[in-house]
């Protein structure tokens, strides 16, 4: 076994995990732990913030033990997390002043309709790329400053900071000694300009957010310091930092303009490398930073769906039709079609290129005969008819790509992919190395640490390990897109 060993943690949305890579991208250790969300009320979505750190220390510390049992030994660590999920916390203790507020999270939608009503979504737009949306975390971080007692006089002083997971994270790791993002966890602030690399003066005053809470910004690949020795017995280097997606990308050598990604998990998110021109999107997608390595900052369109895999824990979980999410496959393949059933899976409001947080999911054409079946096949296909969405717009922005590289636990589903490539009329491709996002982090800590000498290095890794070619004609294809389109105008209406 090689010697030199990376430690990705995957930080996410309903589970913490750390995998252990060797310089072939191979994997020597995995551990996972699930921890609850929380939802206060309907549209609002917590983590305790000590879940996610209590699962990622039992679970880097898991794969740290395991993979060095071998013979081997961590050179460095990348982190990869759920995005614009919000935390705030004191600067002396390390303490939350309030639970995390997840990414799915709408309470912010009235400010975020305030905001537009002064005309600022433009200028927020220009600075940032992103739409105002409580999707991002600088209204997240608004909220929590004026809803816990004291809390924006603390911040004017200095005394708390704010960060996104992966800020906490290494805060934490580092035993207080870091308060640093990378820029594409920046990038998805709303607070930082990604045309100028900084935190932005206006935005700050338009989201009332005090300059003295923030992080530092760093490339992805770079020095985050190191981990305290009580974590591990001896300090490591954190040396990579990337938001899920762009972990993702990464992972799946995504680096050239035109090379495009989705990843399929709770949500589903479309990367379409753009390269060092900052594309603004007409279509209501994002820009956003893809990875600032050496200084040198990428750039990309991205398409945010908020529920994809989730559509299916709801069926399993909420209306207890099926016990395990693998049975969908069966079910989709037991029905020739849905017999017009669609769901639109709006249970958050629906993402791009929508952007309608007031938007509640509903389902259409039931009939007597409709099923678990019907109802299964719905679920899946909601999630590539979500994916042609955002594929037609990223085509009308100019950076329609030749094939779709994919990841994430539904990729597992052959027929989901089948159907996909149907829908998008292209090929679809599924990697070898299935655990992109981690492997992303770890690309990006194998690069600052030395282990890979370019992007170039990194590219040369990845594998295909099976291609789905549409098969659907035009004619079969057309009137399901139709359908879908219709349930997506009404349930807009």
């Amino acid at each position: 076994m090689p010697t030199d060993l990376l430690l990705a943690i995957d930080q996410g949305t309903t589970s913490s995990r750390a995998i252990a890579f060797n310089r072939h991208a191979e994997i020597v250790a995995v551990a996972q732990a699930e921890f609850p969300q929380i939802y206060p009320e309907a549209g609002w979505v917590e983590h305790d913030p000590e879940d996610i750190w209590r699962t990622t220390l039992e679970t880097a510390r898991a794969a740290v033990e395991k993979a060095e049992s071998g013979g081997g030994r961590i050179a460095a660590i990348g982190v990869a997390n759920q995005r614009e999920t919000t935390i705030v916390w004191d600067r002396k203790t390390g303490e939350p002043i309030h639970n995390a507020i997840v990414w799915q999270d709408r309470r912010t939608a009235d400010e975020c309709q305030r905001l537009k009503a002064l005309g600022l979504e433009d200028v927020i737009a220009d600075r940032t790329g992103l739409v105002l949306d409580p999707y991002f975390s600088a209204t997240k971080l608004s909220w929590i400053l004026d809803r816990v007692a004291g809390a924006r006089a603390r911040a004017d002083k200095g005394e708390l900071a704010f960060g996104t997971i992966d800020t906490f994270l290494i805060w934490r790791l580092t035993g207080g000694a870091v308060h640093a993002t990378d820029a594409t966890n920046a990038s998805r602030t709303s607070l930082y300009n990604i045309r100028t690399s900084a935190w932005d003066e206006e935005l700050l005053e338009i989201f009332r957010a005090p300059r003295a809470v923030l992080p530092e910004v760093k490339d992805s690949a770079d020095d985050y310091g190191q981990t305290h020795p009580s974590i591990f017995g001896r300090p490591i280097p954190v040396l990579g930092v990337a938001g899920d997606q762009q972990a993702a990308a990464v992972g799946q050598a995504c680096f050239r303009p035109g090379d495009i990604k989705s990843t399929y998990g709770t949500g589903c998110f479309v990367l379409a490398h753009t390269g060092e021109a900052l594309v603004r999107s007409r279509n209501r997608l994002l820009t956003t930073i893809a990875a600032r390595i050496a200084g040198r900052t990428t750039y990309a369109l991205e398409g945010s769906i908020f529920i994809a895999g989730a559509a299916v824990q709801w069926l399993r979980d909420g209306l207890k039709l099926i016990k395990s999410a693998s049975e969908t496959e069966a079910l989709a393949q037991s029905i020739k079609d849905t017999g017009g059933v669609y769901l639109v899976p709006a249970f958050v409001g629906l993402g791009a290129p929508h952007w309608a947080p007031g938007a509640r999911a509903a389902i259409y054409g039931l009939t007597r005969a409709s099923g678990s079946a019907e109802l299964a096949r719905a679920a899946l296909e909601c999630v590539a008819y979500q994916t042609a969405d955002l594929l037609e717009a990223i085509a009308h922005d100019g950076a329609a790509p030749k094939a779709l590289r994919v990841d994430g636990g539904m990729t597992a589903n052959g027929w989901l992919m089948q159907f996909l490539a149907d829908m998008l009329s292209l090929p679809v491709e599924r990697p070898k190395i299935m655990e992109t996002t981690a492997l992303g982090a770890a690309f990006l800590a194998g690069l600052k640490a030395g282990v890979y000498s370019s992007t170039d290095d990194v590219a040369k890794i990845w594998a295909r390990a099976a291609r789905f070619e549409p098969k659907m004609t035009a004619a079969e294809r057309d009137p399901l897109i139709a359908g879908w389109k219709t349930a997506v105008r009404r349930t807009l209406s």
